[in-house]
C-alpha cells in the first residue's frame, strides 16, 4: 500500500489497461487451438460442439434469426466446464474488455493524485470529550459543528467515495453584485476544497455579473431574477427563487445545496464537515441568550409566529443547506407563509428569517453549525470561537438602499 501511495491515477488506469490487453494477447496465442481446455488439454471439442453445439437460431419469418433456443443453466455446474466450450478468440476478447474496463473504473476513482484507500488516524477515545467548553449535540441528537469535533479526513474519505455535487447559490440584487467579486472569490479559496463545486448567482443585473472580473474556476450559471422595490422584498424573494429553481434545475445537477448571502466573506476552510439533509447555522448574536431573548415572530397573525413557551435556538437565514429535497420543502414551506402574511399585510419580524427559524422548530435540523461559520468580526473573539471561518456582514452601504 505504500508503494502504491506515490502512484496517480493515470499511471494505474494505463497499466491496468496494458495488462488486460497483454492476457487476452497472450491467451489469443495459446498454444491448444480451437479450445480452452484446461482441465484436459488432450480433450478436443467435437465439431458439432465447435460449430455451435445445441444452440439453434429459430428464424421469425424464414430467414432472419432473431431468437436464440439454449438449455437452462445448471447452477450446480462448475465454471471451469462451462468455460471449456468458449473459443479462444471469445475468451481473448473478453480479457481486453475487462482489462480495459478496469482501467476506465479506476480512472474515475474519485480521489484525485493517489490511491490512497486507507485513512489513518487515532483511535477515538470513548471517555474523552471533544469540546467540554460547547454543546456539541441537540437533544434531538443532531451535531453541533465546532472546530475540534470532527476529522476531515475521515470525512473527507467517504465524500470522495460518493462523488457529491455541490450548489452553492448566493443573491446577488442592486448593490450587492459590488460585494459578490470578493464572496466567489473567498469561496474558491475556502469552500469545499476539492470538491465538486457549482456557482448559481441570482441577480437581477446579469450584465454587471458577466462584466466582473472574476477569479474564479469552478463553474458558474447566472439566475436571472425580477427587480425588487426594496432589499425586504428581495430577501423575502430569495425562498421563491430558490424553489422555483430547485424544480427547474438543482434537482437535476446536484446532490446538495448551500444558501448564502453575498455580504460573507470566508476566511477559514469550510468543508464536507457541513454537509447534512438539513443543515442550519447558530446565529452569532444569540447563541447564548435566553429563550426570552430571542427574537422569534410572537405575533400569532403571522404564519411565522413561535409561541413564548417555544424555541430551542435562533438561526440565521444567511447560511443553511441540505440536500436538495430536502432544501425544496424548506424553501417551499417558508415562500407559502411568506405569502399568506402578505396577503394578510402582514411582515414577518426578521423577513424570511422568521419563517426559517419556524420552520426549523418544527422540523428540526440533522446537522447544526456553530457560529464560527456565520461569525462577525464586530462580535470580538470569545473563547468559545476556537476559529472565524467568514466574516459577515461588512458592506459600503445600507441594507436598506
Amino acid at each position: 500500500m505504500k508503494m502504491f501511495k506515490d502512484f496517480s491515477k493515470t499511471h494505474v488506469s494505463f497499466l491496468t489497461f496494458i495488462l488486460g490487453t497483454m492476457t487476452g494477447f497472450l491467451i489469443s496465442k495459446w498454444p491448444e487451438v480451437g479450445s480452452l481446455s484446461w482441465r484436459n488439454p488432450e480433450q478436443i471439442p467435437s465439431q458439432d460442439l465447435l460449430m455451435g453445439g445445441n444452440l439453434h437460431w429459430v428464424p421469425a419469418n424464414g430467414s432472419s434469426p432473431l431468437r436464440t433456443h439454449y438449455n437452462k443453466p445448471d447452477i450446480a455446474q462448475a465454471p471451469m466446464k462451462m468455460f471449456k466450450d468458449f473459443s479462444k478468440t471469445h475468451v481473448s476478447f473478453l480479457t481486453f474488455i475487462l482489462g480495459t474496463m478496469t482501467g476506465f473504473l479506476i480512472s474515475k476513482w474519485p480521489e484525485v493524485g493517489s490511491l490512497s484507500w486507507r485513512t489513518h488516524y487515532n483511535k477515538p477515545d470513548i471517555a474523552q470529550a471533544p469540546r467540554s467548553d460547547v454543546m456539541i449535540l441537540t437533544p434531538w441528537l443532531a451535531p453541533i459543528v465546532w472546530e475540534g469535533t470532527f476529522n476531515h479526513d475521515i470525512l473527507m474519505e467517504e465524500y470522495q467515495c460518493n462523488s457529491y455535487r455541490i450548489g452553492l447559490i448566493v443573491p446577488a440584487v442592486g448593490k450587492y453584485i459590488k460585494l459578490l467579486k470578493k464572496f466567489l472569490e473567498s469561496a474558491e479559496r475556502y469552500f469545499m476544497k476539492g470538491g465538486m463545486v457549482k456557482y448559481y448567482v441570482s441577480t437581477d443585473r446579469p450584465d454587471e455579473v458577466k462584466a466582473l472580473n472574476l477569479d474564479i474556476k469552478r463553474p458558474m450559471k447566472i439566475i436571472k431574477v425580477p427587480e425588487y422595490s426594496d432589499w425586504h422584498q428581495a430577501v423575502m424573494g430569495r425562498m421563491e427563487v430558490i424553489k422555483n429553481q430547485t424544480e427547474l434545475l438543482f434537482h437535476k445537477e446536484l446532490d446538495y445545496l448551500a444558501c448564502l448571502d453575498t455580504d460573507i466573506v470566508m476566511l477559514n476552510p469550510i468543508g464536507v464537515e457541513i454537509l447534512g439533509e438539513m443543515v442550519g447555522a447558530l446565529h452569532p448574536g444569540y447563541y447564548h441568550s435566553p429563550r426570552k431573548d430571542l427574537p422569534y415572530e410572537r405575533r400569532p397573525i403571522s404564519q411565522a409566529f413561535i409561541p413564548e413557551d417555544e424555541g430551542d435556538f435562533y438561526y440565521q437565514s444567511n447560511f443553511f443547506l441540505g440536500t436538495v429535497p430536502r432544501i425544496y420543502q424548506l424553501t417551499k414551506a417558508c415562500n407559502e407563509n411568506i405569502m399568506k402574511d402578505r396577503a394578510n399585510g402582514i411582515h414577518a419580524r426578521v423577513d424570511e428569517e422568521s419563517h426559517l427559524n419556524k420552520y426549523f422548530l418544527y422540523n428540526k435540523p440533522t446537522k447544526v453549525l456553530s457560529p464560527e461559520y456565520i461569525w462577525s468580526n464586530s462580535l470580538g473573539s470569545p473563547k468559545d470561537i476556537k476559529i472565524k471561518r467568514v466574516n459577515y456582514g461588512d458592506k459600503p452601504f445600507k441594507k436598506d438602499t
